[in-house]
């Protein structure tokens, strides 16, 4: 999936991810391939200590120039007016994962 606006993204409902190990999400430039120059942070995952949590143990991630409020602790940084694309990583992938039982949640515009 591209992305090209530059409003906000969101993956809601993400995080109950069937691995052994941990999940992460990064974004990256489609002119570069590169992360973005601006980026206070460059990746987001399952282990880092200050994501936010749903009651049900869910993540929603959050994609865009600016951080939702609240969201900071759930947000990477895309750059205004530039695609993007997202690679979703999974360490120690459980049975689920290869049989494709558990999807991805879409990406959804949330601004």
């Amino acid at each position: 999936m591209v992305v090209s606006r530059s409003k906000a993204r969101a993956i809601t409902g993400c995080g109950n991810v069937p691995v052994r190990e941990f999940w992460s999400i990064t974004v990256y430039s489609l002119e570069t391939s590169s992360f973005f120059l601006n980026a206070a942070r460059l990746t987001l995952g399952s282990l880092d200590k200050d994501l936010k949590r749903n009651a049900d143990g869910s993540v929603d991630v959050f994609i865009g120039p600016t951080p939702p409020a609240g969201g900071e602790s759930n947000w990477l940084y895309s750059a205004p007016g530039q695609k993007w694309f997202p690679w979703f990583r999974v360490y120690g992938p459980e049975k689920a994962i290869f049989d494709k039982s558990w999807r991805l949640p879409d990406i959804e515009k949330i601004a």
